[in-house]
């Protein structure tokens, strides 16, 4: 059996948070292949069901992210499962919005909900990390994470939920480099359908001050600055009589 988990804040005031993107991926898992309804176990809500021919219990930890550990380790302890059959899928600051990066593990980067997986588990568990943007300053980071995703982000937040979903089947089978190569193949397939909510926004390698619409945070800024000037010019030309000044 495979342990799947999604890392999240319990409540409806996180459901849309950036740091919930763990839950959004493993909600659209389970109703990909129609598992059946979450209930409350481990310290958190499961879902039974089958990904191709895998058995799979999606765990959601309702601990708050920094004891996620406490949930996945009870699971794993009580249904013998070995860590490298551990999946965590979890937002990533250092990736750009609609990136994704699979590997086994690894440091945890600062993530307290990886940390005390860790803690509980050790490191050798599976990673999924989901890009969400960095804010361009740390002291924002927190602010940043527990903030819903801005309404412009379902361009490529719902195709990558949906690419992730479709491509669960060598992803519970630990096929990582499949897993990760049909999501892009699947992206890729929604680039080519043109605009609209299918497209996804335009991957890079680091985010540089990304404001949450996506656009670069001193463009923005530069922009209305050189606006308000003009304005305010124009407007003393008037006052003086002066149009063309």
């Amino acid at each position: 059996m495979k342990l799947i988990v999604g890392l999240g804040n319990p409540g409806r005031k996180h459901e849309r948070n950036r740091h919930n993107v763990g839950f959004l991926a493993v909600d659209k898992i389970a109703e990909e292949y129609d598992f059946a309804p979450y209930r409350k176990r481990f310290r958190g809500l499961v879902a039974e069901g089958r990904i191709g021919n895998e058995r799979a219990l999606i765990l959601k930890p309702q601990t708050y992210m920094n004891e996620s550990g406490q949930s996945v380790g009870e699971a794993t302890r009580f249904l013998k499962i070995p860590e490298e059959d551990v999946i965590v899928l979890y937002d990533e600051i250092d990736l750009a919005p609609g990136k994704l990066k699979a590997k086994t593990g690894g440091g945890n980067a600062g993530h307290n909900g990886l940390r005390s997986i860790s803690a509980h588990l050790g490191n050798n568990f599976n990673r999924i990390r989901i890009g969400v943007g960095h804010p361009g300053r740390k002291d924002l980071v927190s602010t940043y994470v527990l903030h819903d995703f801005a309404k412009a982000d379902s361009d490529w937040l719902d195709p990558l939920l949906a690419a992730i979903a479709k491509a669960a089947k060598p992803l519970a089978t630990g096929d990582l480099a499949r897993f990760t190569a049909e999501v892009a193949r699947d992206l890729g397939a929604n680039d080519q359908a043109g605009p609209g909510p299918a497209k996804r926004a335009p991957r890079v390698q680091r985010p540089q001050a990304q404001a949450p619409s996506g656009q670069p945070a001193r463009e923005r800024l530069a922009k209305a600055q050189s606006a308000i000037a003009e304005n305010l010019r124009k407007w003393m030309a008037r006052r003086d009589g002066n149009e063309d000044a």
